[in-house]
């Protein structure tokens, strides 16, 4: 029983310590031995495809106005440029702030019952002028390049999806936060997007062509993961990402909104496992390798660490395992201390990062139980991001 339980703690913590740290160090050295740096072809002014940036709105007046004039200072013809708001039941004034902008490249596509996200999607790519579609959401603002960034990347017929650079700044002051975290995660995506294997984009700015869009279910939680995946499941066609395209939104101001997001995401990636198991065969290559470890071993790992920690509860005998055990008690304390106390100081942010591991696996056990007992719906209720 002891050994067991030692080949347990061992097995769950080394596929947690693999996934968050060791996948990224993998990851990186395979694509500077096996992968190259893509380039978007120039696309000459005439060649420009119409583009239509669509944007799905749930109760979004505090941001639209703000949002529309933002997309129509883009460096892009007018012309060839729509913005389609697709309100999903909206019951404040978000439908009549679009409707206000006649005259411009602006039209409004009023569902009145709050059917979900994915749904709303569905029907408003169909009913899209471009030929390439923008998604983004009502509270993220582009860079003035950031269309033809992403638009020059169709002139190559192996592209089927390319997703921009989201920056997240503070609320407040307006200032650059990227957390460690999120530069983590954009230097894998770099990393991934030179082997060819990025998984899913950011749904505050990313370009697909409608040719090859597929719908999604109605039900689906993470649609800018899923769409772009099943649409190269479909049509082989490659995802990049350009760090040149890029787009701003507001962190969000409490940890408590942070906390919902997170969980939602993490019933929609229970969800989407399910949904995209195929891109584990082995005959996917890279994207096989970064789906399993940046996914599917990430949405495991709060299953993971409860596991390790119950296994260790039967070899506390030894004073290697007494002592493993402590530590995880210890880690998990900080990080309670990490979220209440301040952020601010070099020992206040170290301090945080276990807070911010912590509540990264508690938000993903959470989504995993609201997946699993179906109280994550598909219809969605705004939140900050």
């Amino acid at each position: 029983m002891t050994a067991t339980a030692e080949v347990v703690v061992w097995v769950s913590l080394s596929l947690v310590a693999y996934c968050y740290f060791a996948y990224p160090l993998l990851i990186w050295a395979c694509s500077r031995l096996f992968g190259r740096r893509a380039s978007a072809a120039h696309c000459a002014e005439p060649d420009l495809p119409i583009v239509s940036i669509l944007i799905a709105a749930h109760n979004e007046e505090r941001w639209i106005r703000e949002r529309i004039e933002n997309a129509l200072k883009q460096d892009y013809p007018h012309e060839r440029l729509e913005i389609v708001v697709a309100s999903d039941g909206s019951r404040d004034a978000t439908v009549e702030i679009v409707n206000s902008f006649a005259g411009h490249p602006v039209r409004v596509l009023d569902f009145h019952e709050n059917r979900g996200k994915a749904t709303v999607l569905n029907a408003a790519v169909l009913g899209a002028k471009g030929s390439v579609i923008v998604f983004s959401d009502a509270n993220t603002f582009f860079e003035p390049a950031a269309i033809r960034e992403l638009v020059s990347w169709f002139a190559d017929p192996r592209i089927g999806c390319v997703c921009g650079r989201l920056v997240l700044t503070d609320p407040e002051k307006g200032r650059n936060v990227d957390s460690l975290y999120w530069k983590y995660e954009t230097f894998m995506k770099k990393c991934e997007s030179r082997l060819g294997a990025l998984l899913g984009a950011n749904g505050a700015i990313y370009a697909l062509r409608k040719e090859d869009y597929v719908a999604i279910p109605s039900n689906t939680l993470v649609d800018d993961f899923v769409i772009p995946l099943v649409s190269k499941m479909k049509n082989g066609k490659a995802i990049v990402y350009d760090e040149r395209a890029v787009a701003w939104e507001e962190c969000p101001p409490e940890i408590g909104d942070e906390f919902r997001r997170r969980s939602r995401i993490g019933a929609g990636g229970f969800q989407a496992m399910l949904r995209l198991w195929p891109l584990l065969s082995p005959v996917g290559g890279w994207i096989a390798l970064s789906f399993f470890s940046h996914k599917v071993l990430r949405w495991l790992s709060p299953f993971f660490l409860i596991v390790a920690l119950a296994a260790n509860l039967f070899c506390l005998d030894s004073p290697l395992y007494a002592g493993l055990f402590a530590g995880q008690i210890v880690f998990y304390l900080v990080s309670a201390v990490g979220a209440v106390v301040p952020g601010r100081g070099a020992l206040g942010k170290l301090v945080r990062l276990p807070t911010m591991f912590t509540s990264m696996n508690l938000a993903l056990l959470v989504g995993f139980w609201n997946w699993i007992s179906g109280q994550q719906r598909g219809v969605w209720q705004r939140t900050v991001r």
